[in-house]
Parts: C-alpha cells; structure tokens; sequence
C-alpha cells in the first residue's frame, strides 16, 4: 500500500501537471497501474482494520481475561505477569500458541480495562463493586432514658443491598471501625466508595472542591486501596441510595426505640437483618437482591491480611491527681505520671495510656454523653498501701466514697496498709458499690478489719451468711467451777473415768 505522501505526489503529477502514467510510474517506482488507480480514484474511505482471527489464543482469551480482572483486585506487587500467564496456560490447558501472543494480548486488554475504570462515573450510578456510606441517627431506650444513638450504614447501589452497625458518635475511630467490620463482613472491599463530607474524614473543603483529609481516614484509605468520591457541599442527592438505605434501615430495624443493653450483642444481630433483607426481589431488575450482590462483590478489591488499628494516638499531659483530659474528659493514669506526659490511644470504645515505651498503664471504657470521669483506682491503690500516710495529700482520698474515708480516717497505720491492699485486689473483680456494701456489714460489729471486710465481701459474692451457729450432736460435759487449788484436776479425771 503506498503512502500518503506517495499518493499526493502522483495524483498532482498526473492531474497538475500532465504527466503521463508511464512516467510518473518511473519516477516513484511502481506499476503504471497502480499509478493510474490512485491518480483517477474518486473517493478514500476510511481503511478499517481486519481483526484477525487467532483460533488458539481465542480459546484462551476468556481465561486470560478473568485472570487480568482478580490481579486488578490485588496490589501490583501480587498481580501475575505476562510470562507467568503465559507458563500457567501451557501447564494447566496445553496452549499451544507463544508467549509473544500472550504477551500481545495482556498488555491491550490492560489498557482497555483501565480506560474502562476510568471512564465509569462509579458510585453515582449502579455499578458492580461500587458503594455509599452515611450515617443516620435513631432513639434507643439506655438506662431508663431515650438517647439518640448514630448508625453508619454502607449501601451497594447495584444490588440494592446494605449493611448498618450502631455506634455511640459519629467520631473518626467510629467511622474507620465501622467501615472496617462491614469490610470483614463482606470478605472483600469496594473499588469505589462515595461519602458526604463527614467531618471524620474531611478536614477542611478548598477552592475548586479540593478536600483536606483527615490523617487517620487518608492512612485507611491507603490500607484498604479503595477509590474514594465526596459529594459537592449541599448535594446529598449525590449519594441518594444510602440515604434512602438509612430512612429504610430506620423504620424497618430501628423503631420503635429498641431496648438497649449491650451495643456489640445488638450489632451482631444487624447483620443477620441486613442480609435477610437481600431475598427481596430487586425494584427493577426482578432478580433476588442476593444473587446481584454476589455478582457486585465479584467486582470487589482483596481484603488485606492485616486489619487498619483504628486508633488515633497522642500525647497529653496528666494533671497533679494524674488525670489527662481527652476530648473533654477526664481518665486516671497513675500517680507517677502526675504532672508528666503519656502517650494515649483512642478507640473507638477504649482509652488507653501508654508510658514512654508504648506498653500500657492503664485501659478504660471510652466516655460518652453525660459521663465526665473514668478512674482505675488499681495503680493509685498499690503505690498507697506501701505509703499509707501519702493518701490525705494524693488526690486520691478525695475520690474514695466516702464510706472509705471514713473507715480510713478512723484506722491506724497498719490498718490503712491492709485495706489499701485489700481495695487494690478486690478491684480487679468488684466495683465501689459492692465493697461498699462489705464494708457496711462488716462494719455492724465495730470497726472491723481488712480480713474481715474480706469475709463480708466473700459472704455477699456466695450469698452466704457470714456468721453461721455452730451445730454439734453430742452434749458438751459441764466443767466444774473454778476453785483455788489442784482439786479440780482430781475432780476431772474422776470425770474421765466415768465416760
């Protein structure tokens, strides 16, 4: 086939200039027909390029193709080459064709998948592998009271599906261990996850829609691979599937308001609901929701080995009783790091303090709502059984009930000792009320102590009494009176002898 070059100089030597077909064949080169054909050729139609048929790599082609769809579930450094595609298809089908053909044809399907990927406008539409995260809010009954509780919920806009989890806020560590449990549930990640603009992932909107991400949600998104989308500010119709998942999840699941007693025992129920639910028949498609979750979640990413620590970490610095103040409240440490620095953990549920070599002091239940204080009284107590005078200027007494500053105030040295030590062992299995309770009990006969506290405290935790009558069978021999003198030891054996 000539070129385009060649072409134009023929047909403007013939139709320009005159001159003959012989001759201008001579000066390019080619037949005089083929001179005459495009010097006289009317019309140039686009020249489509003939697909080839290749019966032995088009055998092989849908085997190749599913392979290239898994390696792009999976981090480059996990993802097969073409070599090695190339050598499994020899082993396990007997390709008969060469590797420059595989070769050929991997790297064009790659191509064709990535501008696929590319092109696709994800989580707004209903595509495969693809999903909308929102939080919602819904009244539980807590403690004879009804609180509004948050719950996040992840909808997969192709099949129509959905899960959701009840949180205490709708703080970062809630958000990452939210996300992260429904990640297990499903086995797999979603490729492309929209979300409005929380704040636990948002730091701050710029010019042009440029977001600022939150440290601990950037970190997440580049442990799990996912592609993540926000909506504009004010365009919650963007991600429109989850709200409607979260109205739906509400009043099918959520209302009334459920008695609420232990928030991970709820949990564990919600995701039974949420895939009871998938055996609807789908609104449009009149398929099972289930069947086209699983050809959804086929589209999915591979989940890690290892799972994202959902902590955020930091320093702050405990006061002079030995409490750090974190996110408004106010945890113990223990009373050598008064006025010092420790490094602390913040889960979503836990507050953990940390020494300088990262090893933990002390854990507690992360606070929420009303509840300003937590104290792990083991680390105070320990240290004040060894200095019992220290406790009226710890700080410490005066966060002892004040059952126990009484008794305390009331006891010598060595009794402070035994209690402190008493109080720091039966801590670990028992809260204030209880030992409360104990202390009054034993407390009916006198000022009682430690050992005694302890038996009163054993009697409860057994329901048992703690003095019991002794019952014997056999009378007991009436011993004579006390007289000046040895008579009496003759008047006893002569008992003896009788019995």
């Amino acid at each position: 086939m000539l070129q385009v070059v060649e072409i134009n100089y023929i047909r403007h030597e013939v139709n320009h200039k005159g001159r003959s077909y012989k001759e201008v064949a001579e000066s390019v080169n080619h037949d005089q027909r083929t001179v005459k054909k495009y010097a006289d050729l009317e019309e140039f139609p686009q020249k489509l390029k003939q697909k080839r048929k290749s019966p032995v790599l088009d055998a092989v082609k849908p085997i190749l193709n599913s392979w290239l769809e898994e390696d792009l579930k999976m981090k480059k450094k996990f993802q097969r080459t073409a070599k090695r595609m190339y050598t499994q298809l020899v082993e396990e089908h007997g390709f008969k064709g060469s590797a420059r053909t595989v070769r050929r044809y991997v790297s064009s399907r790659k191509e064709e998948l990535k501008k696929e990927a590319e092109s696709a406008v994800l989580p707004l539409e209903a595509h495969k592998g693809t999903a909308q995260v929102d939080f919602g809010k819904a009244p539980f009954k807590y403690a004879g009271e009804i609180i509004d509780l948050p719950f996040l919920v992840m909808s997969f806009p192709y099949s129509n599906t959905f899960y959701f989890q009840v949180f205490p806020s709708e703080n970062t560590e809630c958000l990452l261990e939210g996300l992260q449990r429904i990640f297990k549930r499903l086995g797999s990640v979603p490729k492309t996850i929209r979300f409005d603009n929380l704040s636990p992932a948002v730091k701050k909107i710029h010019a042009k829609g440029e977001r600022e991400l939150t440290d601990m949600f950037e970190r997440f998104v580049l442990h799990y691979g996912f592609e993540y989308e926000f909506c504009n500010p004010g365009k919650g119709n963007e991600k429109g599937h989850v709200e409607n998942m979260v109205k739906y999840s509400r009043n099918n699941y959520l209302l009334p308001a459920l008695s609420l007693t232990d928030l991970n025992e709820l949990n564990e129920q919600l995701w039974e609901k949420a895939e009871k639910d998938w055996e609807r028949i789908h609104y449009e498609k009149k398929r099972k929701q289930s069947e086209l979750h699983l050809e959804s979640v086929a589209k999915h990413l591979v989940l890690p080995e290892k799972e994202f620590n959902c902590a955020r970490i930091m320093t702050a610095k405990a006061d002079k009783s030995g409490f750090v103040h974190i996110d408004s409240k106010l945890y113990s440490t223990s009373p050598r790091f008064a006025q010092k620095k420790v490094f602390v953990e913040v889960l979503y549920d836990e507050i953990r303090i940390l020494n300088e070599n990262y090893e933990c002091i002390v854990k507690h239940p992360r606070l929420y709502g009303n509840q300003a204080k937590s104290m792990v009284w083991q680390p105070y107590l320990k240290l004040l059984a060894q200095r019992p005078k220290a406790i009226k200027y710890s700080g410490v007494y005066d966060h002892l009930p004040s059952e126990w500053q009484a008794y305390l105030k009331a006891s010598t040295e060595d009794e402070q000792k035994a209690a402190l030590s008493l109080l720091a062992e039966l801590m670990t299995v028992a809260t204030f009320g209880q030992l409360n309770e104990a202390l009054m009990t034993a407390s009916s006969n006198g000022h009682p102590s430690a050992e005694q506290i302890r038996q009163a405290f054993n009697a409860q935790k057994f329901n048992q009494q703690l003095y019991q009558d002794i019952q014997t069978s056999e009378e007991i021999p009436k011993l004579p009176e006390v007289t000046r003198g040895s008579s009496h030891y003759d008047d006893l054996f002569k008992m003896e002898e009788k019995s």
